[in-house]
This record gives structure tokens, sequence and C-alpha cells, in this order.
């Protein structure tokens, strides 16, 4: 699952992105309005975590920009704001639910499963596929030929990026923000690791690869 953090006090994001990395999700953190609500409007998300008091522009002038743009990926305002007017402004805002903190992050993960686990919208897809490669973004389930393919979580989500891009060139940097949330270059081979190690089990069994390493570039999925 890919989630992203809105939240511009530092230790509460890096607490709520820790919980939700060693749960084996893709986190984004993002401080401050603006910029939150450019990357929710690019990048695709399963979840998003929002605060009400926010930088450049509130947590509610954000779920509301994002609504009028047909965005309907799941919102839980995590905040400190919590009467009860500020509660109702916040699910009428467009808001799917609501946490005041202080907070248990073992609620704060259940009631973000509970919004993964809800039925999406006609755009939203749960099922991604290509060629005869199928990943299930619900049951967490990847199959290709109709055959299992078991994937550890960093694998699962290098592949659903590469499945949602398809066709098009992914760079290293661009995989290191996208999956491991990296802003910078690590200096390590942590991408091409994982990219071996994802070729390995969706590729080298069957005839067809589907995994392309552009060379000098980055990677590309697809079956053409």
């Amino acid at each position: 699952m890919r989630i992203l953090v809105v939240e511009d006090d530092r230790p509460t994001a890096d607490y709520v992105a820790r919980g939700f990395s060693e749960a084996g999700h893709v986190v984004n953190v993002v401080g401050e309005g603006r910029n939150a609500l450019a990357h929710a409007l690019h990048e695709v998300y399963d979840v998003m975590v929002v605060d009400r008091m926010l930088p450049g522009l509130d947590g509610l002038s954000l779920v509301k920009a994002l609504r009028a743009s047909g965005n309907q990926t799941p919102i839980l305002f995590l905040t400190a704001v919590g009467g009860l007017d500020d509660r109702v402004d916040g699910l009428e805002a467009g808001g799917d639910d609501y946490l005041l903190k202080p907070f248990a992050f073992s609620e704060l993960m259940a009631r973000v499963n509970a919004l993964a686990r809800r039925p999406p919208t006609q755009a939203e897809k749960t099922l991604l596929k290509v060629g005869d490669l199928e990943l299930d973004l619900v049951r967490r389930v990847c199959r290709r030929a109709d055959q299992p393919i078991d994937l550890q979580p960093r694998e699962f989500a290098l592949l659903e990026t590469l499945m949602r891009n398809e066709g098009r060139v992914l760079t290293r940097t661009m995989l290191l923000e996208r999956v491991w949330d990296f802003h910078f270059d690590p200096h390590t081979s942590v991408v091409e690791t994982h990219i071996s190690r994802l070729r390995s089990k969706i590729d080298r069994p069957f005839d067809k690869p589907l995994l392309h390493t552009i060379r000098n570039t980055g990677y590309s999925l697809h079956a053409r």
C-alpha cells in the first residue's frame, strides 16, 4: 500500500512513517500543504493521512481541493483539532475518517487498513495487469500465467510502481523516491538488487520477459 502522510511535526511524521514502513507499506511524508496537494495530484496513493494544521495550505483546504479535482483517495485526518464542529467540518470537506492526537499507532493502522479495504470508485484500480502478470492490491497477491509468485513487501511495492507506469521508463532516481522514499542518492545498489530479485521471480521462469532494462536510463515493464 502507498500512503501519503501530510504532517509538519517531524517527530510525529517520523513515528507514523516508521510504523507504516515496518508494516511493509511505502510511505511518503510531506510537511507543507501545497506540496502535499502537488504530490497527491501527480502520484497514486491508496490512503492519505492528513493533519489539519499545516503551513502553506491547511489540511481542510487541501482535502477540499483534492475532492474538487476528482481525487477520491481515502483520507484520514490525524489532528489535535478535535471539537465536534471540527470533526464535522473535516468529514464534510471530504475526509473519510478522523482520529485525534494523541493516538495509538495500532488504532491508526487499523483505521488505515479499513479505509484501504473499502470498495474502490470506478476510477481506482485494485487489480493491475500487464500481459499475463497480475497484481491484486487488495489481497496482496501476485500471479503470472495463473502461477502464484511470492513477493517480499518491497518487491511488491516495486512491482506495483512499475505496473502503474506500464510502458514508461522509470529511472533509478524515480524508483528511489517512489518505492524507498529516498530524495537523495544513498550510493547503494538497492534498486539494482531488487530489480534482479524481481526479475528472477516474474520473468526467468517464463518464456517472455516483461521487465526490461533501458541502458543508461532505467527500467520499464511492458508486454510488447
